[in-house]
């Protein structure tokens, strides 16, 4: 019996060593177990119920605006083996990102060393993490003495040590120069607080609010657990454990069947990100994807491998990116669960940007090239499913960090600069981009100028659309954002720029958004625009930053755009008059000014056969 369950172990860790981008089926065969769909459906209701409160206690007890305003946060319910069974409605990136910390911790403690009451923390990227300021919390669920659930709350927290205050070091040399990492931590032990720990974390911090922000994300996963454990009493650990795997077994027959519908076939693609934190240039992300019955690969082999980048995605990160992009293609009432990661087939080369070598550094990469991830993939799938594609990305670098003292206070303050703008959403196939951003940050609550005004030294003085940025195509790219923050305390900003050599691509003939830009000191004689990074840039009291956000992607031919529309878009201020002419062949008569505009029908039909025409042979000369 002994060598059997030896074997058993070892069988396990060479499952999950060879395999991580896919659960373990061989697990999930064995627990195999019916269920009624009825009561699956209740259950699973009730799963997703909790992990929407776990997410909401986060934000009603927080103390930190990224943690109380943002929305950055979000919850997920994970079997016993660490399966992802439900989830609430936050962060994409998060929600999918959560398994593999918990997967660890389960082979690192084993089933003989987790508790009722015990409450873990992990953050490290290195051990299934995206980077270290998200930190997952989580509490095994026991009933009967038996583990049966787990419960897990993950958010983006203000800083993690380190030689940077905001956690974004993107000058970091290795991982540890980033912060403090927690592979997997026990801050309850059977219910007791080890206060050795949480002091540890405390010191190890710069916000002053941190452990308030901690405890409530350690609230959050407690009250996960007791509601779950009123589950298990109602309906018993029979049905909670045939509906985890009742409603995996469903997802991933949903997934196969659109999977099914897609015209087999090899597609690949090539992104970029304009540099890295160093300024090496032209990070390549490469993606072909196999389409072959109700299979589907994803295999990034030759992306980026140059051994001095500081831009390197993890493998949870990567992962997470994956998922979150092709879920954006697929019914949106498909769980997303175990079922939608156990259908991909993902191969990321260990040592290239996306999987990278031990112990590098991270901060940079989670945004870029994580986020290209989706980029790559949406346009490798516009060749099958374009109606279907929207690249669920964002083009920033890295939040503008802002710190320094707050005279009111006295104490550090540091701003992620986490509050509203509009910028990156791209058109997707019958719809305009609409005013925000979607992507991995899809449910990000940015939070309003006046709140954080109220909380930070310093002056919201714009968040006007710029005229022009969004992409052009039949239906348009949402406009980007002119954002303008006056300091009111000596300050220092710290920041990473991409976007400005490669914007938001279009899809299926759209055109790329307009690019970033980023002015720092703006109102002094030492204004200037950032290339690259901005490391700890000094502020004075009454000088800005002034950063032009790119818009969204186009979708379509932009000549096949309703003329009316495009005269809306004019008289709104999303286009300029000469824009209209140039992007979209629409010519108008009349002025803005005097609101007397109209479309010349006949001048805009000659003028779009003569851009038609000259489309078609800058096409040929690019074919010879």
């Amino acid at each position: 019996m002994r060598s059997t369950r030896k074997a058993q172990r070892k069988l396990k860790r060479a499952v999950r060593s060879t395999a991580r981008a896919k659960a373990r089926p061989f697990l999930r065969a064995v627990r195999r177990a019916t269920v009624d769909p009825v009561t699956a459906e209740i259950i699973r209701g009730a799963m997703e119920t909790i992990a929407y409160e776990m997410a909401t206690h986060v934000s009603l007890t927080a103390t930190t605006p990224i943690l109380n305003q943002s929305n950055e946060r979000n919850a997920t319910i994970l079997d016993a083996d660490g399966a992802l069974a439900a989830l609430s409605v936050g962060i994409p990136q998060f929600m999918l990102s959560s398994t593999l910390p918990v997967r660890f911790a389960l082979d690192f403690f084993g089933r003989d060393g987790l508790f009722d009451g015990d409450v873990l923390v992990a953050n490290d990227p290195y051990h299934g993490g995206g980077h270290l300021p998200d930190y997952n919390i989580f509490a095994p669920v026991f009933f009967d003495g038996e583990m049966v659930l787990i419960a897990s709350i993950q958010c983006h927290h203000a800083d993690t040590g380190g030689a940077m205050p905001g956690g974004y070091n993107v000058d970091a040399r290795d991982i540890w120069a980033e912060g403090v990492r927690f592979p997997a931590v026990k801050i309850f032990e059977r219910g007791i607080e080890r206060k050795d720990i949480t002091y540890f974390m405390k010191v190890n911090n710069r916000t002053p609010t941190f452990l308030g922000d901690l405890r409530a994300q350690i609230g959050a996963a407690q009250l996960g657990a007791r509601r779950l454990k009123e589950v298990i009493a109602r309906h018993g650990v029979a049905a909670v454990r045939g509906t985890t795997q009742y409603m995996i077994d469903y997802a991933e027959r949903r997934f196969k069947e659109e999977v099914a519908a897609w015209r087999d076939g090899v597609y690949e693609s090539d992104a970029y990100v304009d540099h890295d934190p160093k300024g090496n240039k032209d990070i390549h992300i490469h993606c072909k994807v196999t389409v072959k019955g109700s299979d589907l690969t994803v295999d990034f082999t030759g992306s980026d491998r140059r051994e001095y980048l500081q831009a390197y995605s993890t493998f949870g990160n990567t992962r997470g990116y994956v998922v979150a992009q092709i879920a954006s293609m697929m019914d949106p009432s498909i769980p997303k669960n175990e079922g939608f990661f156990n259908s991909i087939n993902l191969i990321v080369p260990k040592g290239c940007c996306l999987n990278p070598p031990p112990e590098k550094s991270v901060a940079a990469g989670t945004h870029h090239p994580g986020t290209e991830v989706g980029e790559a993939i949406a346009k490798a799938l516009e060749q099958v499913i374009p109606e279907r594609c929207c690249p669920q990305i964002y083009k920033m670098g890295m939040p503008t960090v802002i710190f320094g003292t707050n005279p009111k206070t006295g104490q550090l303050f540091i701003d992620h600069s986490v509050d509203t703008f509009g910028a990156y959403c791209g058109a997707v196939h019958g719809q305009d981009g609409w005013g925000a951003m979607n992507v991995s940050f899809g449910n990000l609550i940015r939070a309003t100028g006046e709140i954080n005004e109220s909380i930070f030294p310093v002056r919201h003085l714009s968040r006007d659309y710029a005229i022009d940025s969004g992409g052009p195509g039949k239906w348009r790219g949402c406009p980007g954002t002119l954002y303008v923050k006056e300091l009111c305390a000596p300050s220092q900003i710290y920041t990473y720029v991409v976007g400005m050599k490669y914007p938001m691509p279009g899809i299926a003939g759209g055109k790329p958004g307009a690019p970033n830009e980023l002015r720092l000191r703006v109102g002094s004689p030492h204004e200037h625009v950032v290339d690259t990074t901005a490391f700890y840039v000094d502020h004075l009291p009454g000088e800005r930053y002034a950063y032009r956000y790119g818009g969204g992607g186009g979708w379509g031919d932009p000549l096949e755009r309703d003329p009316q529309k495009v005269l809306d878009d004019v008289l709104d201020e999303y286009v300029s008059v000469d824009g209209a002419r140039r992007d979209y062949g629409v010519v108008l008569t009349g002025s803005l000014e005097d609101l007397d505009l109209t479309i010349d029908a006949e001048a805009t039909t000659t003028l779009r056969a003569e851009m038609h025409r000259n489309s078609a042979l800058s096409t040929q000369d690019s074919a010879l």
